[in-house]
């Protein structure tokens, strides 16, 4: 089991001028200690992950100080960007980490991002298929077909080249089985997270996954993560931030279902906030190590490859980095 880090932080939680300090901090851990990646998503116009609305540019800060973690996108929306800009940027991260990039797309979710590209949201599944080939095959060295400003079709490369000859891809499901058989046929990874779907569920689809994959492939699940040494500390400590957390990010996850999130009395909020933090004090990586081996254990036999740990939702920055060394000790266990 490989183990990595994902960051998508609610902005507010962060002190101004010190917003980054976790994910650099964090990243350097993870270089010195041989975790597999760090992940940066994209977002925008919600505090919601907001830190986040380019990874390309996150991605190029975490080049800056690390040596050999990878450096990966968790997502790039691809309906939002033409592929030419996509290969352009990550072909400069790729060099200015030495080889270290990667990306998992996503087809996005909520209508408000796609104020940058409004045409797009109709058919942004195919949209995001297209956008990886176009994209792999740019890193290739192949050219692509586009209209210029006159108008005038033509067939454009990318520069700089990358170090890598070949761009190491996901694609990003909240769950959906299509999505996990169409990155199967492509050849790429699946990234996703247990928002929605039980681990039982979970096992169907990397089965089905890994029937469309010619060479296996590579699955990463993304989970809430922090470990201390008692099990009631460890709860009470991840209780606020992560009920705020988890309020912060309803009122996202309603409006991307038309549902008005003011409609609903606070304590239907805390009811259902409260039922996603016993959810995910039960399925995440929030315990003592002890307890968190059968949970990796259990991941490993339904056929995941890599834990995501999400480490920034809430908690002090000081108390996250303390709780690192734990988890690198969950790590290297390997009994799994």
């Amino acid at each position: 089991m490989d183990f990595s880090l994902f960051y998508f932080a609610d902005d507010g939680t962060a002190r101004p001028g010190h917003r980054y300090d976790l994910l650099l901090e964090g990243a350097k851990f993870a270089d010195e200690h041989d975790f597999t990646a760090v992940w940066t998503p994209e977002r925008h116009f919600h505090p919601f992950g907001g830190l986040y609305p380019n990874p390309s540019v996150t991605g190029a800060a975490i080049a800056a100080v690390t040596n050999r973690v990878k450096i990966r996108a968790g997502s790039v929306v691809g309906p939002l960007h033409h592929p030419l800009r996509i290969a352009e940027e990550w072909a400069v991260v790729d060099n200015l980490s030495g080889g270290r990039a990667g990306i998992s797309f996503a087809s996005g979710w909520h209508a408000t991002d796609f104020a940058l590209r409004p045409e797009a949201y109709a058919d942004r599944k195919d949209h995001t298929l297209t956008t990886v080939d176009q994209v792999r095959r740019l890193w290739r060295g192949e050219q692509i077909d586009a209209v210029d400003g006159n108008g005038q079709p033509c067939r454009l490369g990318i520069h700089p080249p990358p170090v890598q000859p070949e761009l190491p891809v996901w694609l990003t499901s909240a769950g959906g089985i299509e999505t996990f058989r169409a990155a199967g046929r492509a050849g790429a990874g699946v990234l996703t997270h247990l928002l929605g779907q039980e681990p039982a569920e979970l096992a169907e689809k990397i089965a089905a996954y890994r029937e469309e994959h010619p060479r296996t492939g590579h699955v990463v699940l993304m989970l809430h993560t922090y470990l201390d040494e008692d099990e009631d500390r460890t709860r009470e400590a991840v209780r606020e931030p992560l009920m705020a957390y988890l309020k912060s990010s309803l009122g996202l996850l309603l409006g991307s279902r038309r549902f008005d999130i003011a409609k609903l009395a606070p304590e239907d909020v805390d009811f259902l906030a409260q039922q996603a933090f016993d959810r995910y004090v039960e399925q995440g990586l929030l315990g003592t190590a002890d307890k968190l081996r059968a949970t990796v254990a259990g991941f490993a036999e339904i056929g995941v490859d890599e834990l995501a740990c999400l480490i920034d939702f809430g908690l002090p920055a000081a108390d996250v980095l303390a709780g690192l060394p734990r988890l690198n000790q969950l790590r290297k266990a390997d009994t799994w």
